[in-house]
């Protein structure tokens, strides 16, 4: 099927293509309360066509996959495609062939088979040991994909993933989050996040109003990884050539004292692939090296635009990042005499995306720390900041890293909790 759609669209005149097809079964368990309240399971099979004549593009999608849907689609293509103003900044797509190697723990068996009720139900019961309800997702996704193009690319690929996410309260106010993901059964660890959740709403009680001022906090891992998912994207070249990065004129500049680093061949990452969206074999890409920002994004036009190569993050308009890592000095980040500790954030907004000025809300537990310890719980702060100013003032960062994802953080991060010095915290107004 997507073989006669390239082949056809060549024969009609165009100069570039790729094909991109995903059949995915995906389960998700929706809990409200400590009860099950749903469950869905549903099949998609996707096409994704984009072709390219003249400098002229078009990106479209095709889900009835019959004969005559595709030949509506391939005219509709051939006709549409007359009317598009060319873009003078595409200079083409990656020339295949490539090899591929397999990503260890992508793909786990198990997962087809497992017993997601299961999972879920334990989750809620252990929540239920801290906590008084619980609510949260677990999603689960067995897929395959196939990319070809008219460069010589044709590779298959094929993904399990699995997500859980939880939210416990033990009154209103006091509320604790966490997320666990993977590609392989074992590395499931509901447990750890429905416990986390519990526990951190169980320290949440009676939380008290704090004051504004500015403060050493540390953010664990779902903030930072809201946090780390801002950077990255301002280190794709589309937000830099459309200046909404605060990395615009950063290139070759120290802008911390860490490594950021983007994977998309990372084992058990939750979006690692074989290939960017162009075919391209995914590599590990040192975006901040020990502190200095060394490349931004791109795809294979793009970077042909700015005299570089690509950094096989290809998506079939701009450049997409895979799995973010953060790494650097380590140590105990609650070794600090007076600070903030914040387990969650959302509504992240920027004032000023060149700028990098933004404000977070913080959300379920809250502290304030003493000495090391957790003092009293706090509520209705909101942090406003700038981002270049939270990379400079990162000082430490825990031993662990876990993998997470969420709403707020769509792209996973392998993150450490992380202490950010002198943050600006202000009233959240109302």
């Amino acid at each position: 099927m997507i073989e006669y759609i390239k082949n056809q669209l060549i024969k009609k005149g165009m100069d570039d293509v790729i094909v991109y097809q995903s059949n995915n079964n995906f389960t998700q368990i929706k809990f409200v309360n400590n009860e099950i309240t749903k469950t869905e399971t549903s099949f998609s099979n996707n096409v994704s066509i984009f072709a390219a004549k003249n400098k002229r593009l078009i990106l479209t999608n095709l889900k009835d996959t019959s004969k005559k849907e595709i030949d509506k689609k391939i005219n509709y293509i051939l006709n549409f495609i007359k009317h598009i103003k060319p873009n003078e900044d595409y200079f083409g797509i990656a020339p295949g062939p490539f090899k591929y190697k397999e990503i260890p723990d992508t793909y786990d068996k198990k997962i087809i088979n497992m017993n997601e009720i299961d999972y879920v139900e334990r989750g809620i019961n252990t929540a239920l040991k801290n906590s008084k309800r619980c609510s949260g997702v677990l999603e689960k996704n067995v897929g395959s994909s196939r990319v070809i193009s008219s460069n010589n690319v044709d590779v298959k690929d094929k993904a399990t993933s699995l997500y859980f996410s939880i939210r416990a309260f033990t009154t209103k106010e006091a509320s604790g989050h966490m997320t666990s993901c993977s590609r392989t059964l074992k590395k499931f660890d509901v447990d750890y996040a429905s416990k986390f959740a519990s526990d951190i709403a169980k320290k949440a009680q009676n939380p008290i109003p704090s004051k504004s001022g500015n403060y050493d906090v540390i953010f664990d891992y779902l903030p930072t990884a809201v946090l780390l998912n801002y950077v990255m994207d301002s280190a794709s070249i589309f937000s830099v050539e459309t200046k909404t990065s605060f990395f615009y004129d950063k290139l070759n500049k120290k802008i911390g004292n860490f490594t950021l680093i983007d994977q998309g061949n990372l084992p058990n990452g939750l979006f690692s692939s074989k290939c960017d969206a162009e075919g391209v074999p995914t590599q590990k890409n040192m975006v901040i090296d020990k502190g200095i920002l060394k490349t931004f994004l791109y795809n294979t036009s793009s970077a042909k635009r700015h005299k570089t190569k690509t950094t096989a993050n290809a998506g079939l308009i701009s450049p997409q990042f895979w799995n973010i890592i953060l790494e650097g000095q380590k140590g105990d980040v609650f070794d600090i005499k007076k600070g903030l500790y914040i387990t969650n954030i959302w509504y992240t907004r920027f004032q000023n995306y060149s700028t990098g000025d933004f404000s977070t809300i913080p959300r379920d537990g809250i502290f304030e720390i003493e000495n090391g310890e957790i003092k009293a719980p706090i509520k209705n702060i909101r942090v406003t900041e700038n981002m270049l100013n939270i990379l400079k003032n990162l000082s430490l960062m825990s031993k662990d890293s876990k993998q997470v994802k969420s709403w707020d953080a769509s792209v996973p991060t392998i993150t450490p909790k992380i202490l950010v010095k002198n943050v600006k915290i202000t009233k959240p107004t109302v």
